[in-house]
């Protein structure tokens, strides 16, 4: 069984979380010994699609057509759409549509939550869908001697000060809107957004936010995997302002990095996520800014320890055996 993960429109989207999880495909299936392959032109069983794009559609309706199997990958939902762009709002709906048809073209569909399953369900898809969580490489996401240290000279950080991070493209489905906020109202700590997006499709409203930001708030833009894992790993505390996601991979990179984390209490992470057990939520800003103090001053107690045996859970070789055991399910194998 050879597999052909679909790489055509990865330019488009990788620094999405969508390019990520290809990443993160690729890895998994070295580290399991999956024959694969990334040349469309090469000959090959079932084809692993993850993008929504014109282009993979059509390859869907090719590969059919040649007698292989189609895997669609649903990273994206109409809910998680929504408080991005421009008119995405309004456009939702829509998508919704766009996203079954490309979803329906799988002979099977893989997801990354229950959550995000449950959703998809919703839809009333024609295929079974299988849970298959986007998985963390935890070899890559580790604590290094020098982290903090080059962290903060990296990006000019008064080593006086505590720093927060959130990672994530500037949109306010990702609570860019609200970690300004938090920043204006705690000036004696250093914040820093990671993550970067054209401003012309970003609402009025958010690129205002981001151009009144106080001079405590600092935005990087994107930067690569070492970069990232540093950030982690040399900062004082990642805060995931997030109101919807399928997964959220950049979660799963600061759970392996042992990052001290403080979440949006939502319903995607009332399962696996426990509040004061193996993870801090909060669902205000009051209530943001009340546990950044805790945290940050040690009156809630670290939880990383405790919470990387999530990360365990999804390690890329658990992920790379869980889509082995869905490509031989589309085989019949």
């Amino acid at each position: 069984m050879k597999v052909l993960l679909y790489t055509k429109d990865y330019d488009k989207v990788k620094q999405s979380g969508v390019g990520k999880a290809i990443d993160h495909q690729i890895k998994a299936l070295e580290t399991v010994g999956c024959d694969y392959t990334l040349d469309e032109n090469d000959s090959y069983d079932l084809v692993h699609i993850n993008t929504i794009l014109p282009n993979s559609v059509t390859f869907a309706d090719k590969a059919k057509k040649e007698g292989k199997k189609v895997i669609y990958h649903a990273h994206s939902t109409k809910e998680d759409f929504k408080d991005s762009f421009i008119l995405s709002n309004q456009i939702a709906p829509a998508f919704k549509i766009w996203l079954t048809y490309c979803y329906n073209k799988g002979d099977l569909i893989i997801t990354p939550s229950e959550y995000s399953k449950r959703i998809l369900e919703s839809y009333k898809l024609k295929k079974d869908i299988e849970v298959v969580s986007n998985g963390i490489d935890l070899d890559f996401w580790k604590r290094k001697e020098n982290d903090r240290e080059n962290f903060y000279n990296k990006y000019g950080i008064d080593k006086n000060k505590k720093t927060i991070i959130s990672v994530g493209l500037p949109i306010k489905r990702k609570g860019i809107d609200d970690f300004i906020a938090l920043a204006k109202r705690m000036p004696e700590y250093e914040f820093i957004w990671f993550g970067e997006l054209n401003p012309s499709i970003i609402p009025p409203e958010i690129n205002k936010d981001i151009d009144t930001s106080p001079a405590n708030l600092h935005f990087p833009g994107y930067i690569n995997s070492d970069d990232l894992r540093e950030a982690y790993c040399g900062s004082d505390l990642y805060v995931f302002l997030t109101h919807e996601e399928t997964e959220g991979i950049v979660l799963l990179e600061a759970l392996a990095c042992k990052a001290d984390i403080l979440i949006r209490d939502i319903e995607i992470f009332e399962d696996e996520y426990e509040d004061g057990v193996n993870i801090y939520k909060a669902d205000s800003i009051a209530e943001f800014e009340k546990k950044i103090r805790q945290i940050l001053e040690g009156e809630l107690g670290s939880l990383s320890d405790v919470a990387y045996k999530i990360a365990e859970e999804k390690s890329i070789e658990n992920t790379g055996k869980k889509l082995v055991a869905c490509y031989k399910k589309v085989m019949n194998l």
